[in-house]
């Protein structure tokens, strides 16, 4: 399953995001929930521009990227049900 993970603030996605997902999607659901730094990232393949089904969201507190955790695990995103985790760097 892909997901969603953090490291520190950030999220890293995890479970299936749908192939409609994109970064404004992402950034609007994350969003509700505390203050993202930059832009949300959809990982998509380098050749065929489609998205791999995760991605990666960094709030500006570790208490805004929980809560987020907390909320957002498990929920439907586009019709997907999406995992959330802290990245782990490597």
């Amino acid at each position: 399953m892909a997901g969603i993970a953090w490291f520190r603030q950030e999220i890293v996605r995890r479970s299936c995001l749908s192939s409609d997902t994109n970064e404004t999607i992402l950034k609007d659901a994350f969003g509700q929930h505390g203050e993202i730094i930059e832009a949300a990232k959809v990982i998509c393949d380098h050749v065929s521009g489609e998205s791999k089904g995760y991605g990666f969201v960094q709030f500006t507190s570790e208490d805004e990227a929980c809560l987020a955790l907390k909320e957002m695990d498990g929920q439907l995103l586009d019709g997907q049900k999406i995992r959330v985790a802290y990245a782990q760097k490597g």
